[in-house]
């Protein structure tokens, strides 16, 4: 019988900024179990003022107290290993629910960072309330603008491979990290090569709503709590060769991904993930994938503004198999 875990963000429960394939996890689990994590966003420069009547998570609080050291943006809970896993396999993820952990969250851009730095040399900073029985969030731009969420985390990645060493969060890679993709939210599956034994799963950056490109730095971000079902795929699957790169599947669409600092090398990486995907499930050729690519899949930049830009692939399922 699978068991559900419960991890909170306590100081001992996570890192800032950090992947590393050395970080011993914080809890084991069964394939198959179900974990809970809680994931805080957010550092003390971005925090609102104590006049707006918005109030600090204790979690996060906590961690700011602390001073805990910042390698790269974002503050990941865990990470979980899953027994049995080994360099190879493919650690399957699925999204049962995310609830949203505060009232409020923020959206900012400062200088040399955004997809338009040169257009905006300053730092902004909104804090936007949310309404968790209506699933909206308050813009305070104009006379106001309500936007329907949709959250989903930003970052979702194993450990990565150990002759990496430490990396920022900040760069999504092989391992996943901040793919910043808005499918991955509720009932979405993301698939992701295992690395080290126990694969080290990790979440944080939670995003209550994006466009796709999160062109100014930030989503919406806040405090969510992920429900994360983690299973094994040995070898990568019975059906595809090994899984060398994240991938995803939602109700209604196979995903493929591609990251790289030149759009352009994403774009073209995304559709050769996407052509190995559909070769792997049927019989047909590199050349069929390439045309049907053209024909039926949809193409979207995911985000510019992580250093390593992405772009995902979306094939309607039941149109190829």
């Amino acid at each position: 019988m699978p068991a559900t875990h419960h991890i909170e963000p306590t100081l001992e429960n996570i890192r800032w900024g950090a992947f590393d394939a050395a970080v011993k996890p914080v809890k084991e689990v069964d394939p198959g179990d179900l974990v809970i994590l809680e994931c805080v966003s957010g550092g003390p420069e971005v925090m609102p003022p104590a006049s707006s009547g918005l109030s600090l998570p204790p979690r996060l609080a906590a961690i700011h107290a602390a001073g805990v050291p910042r390698l790269g943006p974002h503050i990941l809970t865990g990470p979980v290993a899953v027994k049995g896993a080994e360099p190879g396999d493919c650690l399957k993820v699925e999204i049962e629910r995310i609830d949203l952990g505060c009232d409020w969250g923020f959206c900012a851009f400062r200088p040399l960072m955004g997809t338009l730095p040169e257009d905006f040399p300053y730092k902004r900073v909104l804090h936007i309330p949310v309404d968790r029985q209506a699933m909206t969030g308050q813009v305070p731009v104009g006379p106001g603008i309500t936007l329907p969420l949709a959250p989903f985390f930003g970052v979702m990645g194993v450990a990565p491979p150990e002759e990496w060493g430490v990396i920022s969060t900040k760069e999504p890679r092989a391992h996943g990290g901040n793919l910043d993709n808005k499918e991955l939210g509720a009932g979405a599956t993301l698939y992701l090569p295992v690395f080290v034994p126990g694969a080290n799963f990790s979440a944080g950056d939670g995003h209550g709503v994006q466009g796709d490109g999160e062109v100014c730095i930030n989503a919406l971000e806040i405090c969510l709590t992920g429900h994360f079902r983690l299973s094994l795929e040995k070898g990568g699957g019975a059906r595809d060769p090994v899984l060398k790169y994240p991938r995803a599947e939602t109700a209604t669409h196979f995903i493929s991904m591609g990251m790289h600092e030149d759009l352009d090398l994403a774009m073209k990486q995304a559709l050769r993930e996407m052509i190995a995907f559909i070769v792997s499930r049927s019989n047909l050729s590199a050349a069929d994938a390439y045309q049907l690519c053209s024909l039926c899949v949809d193409f979207h930049v995911t985000q510019t503004v992580n250093g390593e830009k992405g772009v995902h692939g979306l094939l309607k399922k039941g149109l190829l198999f």
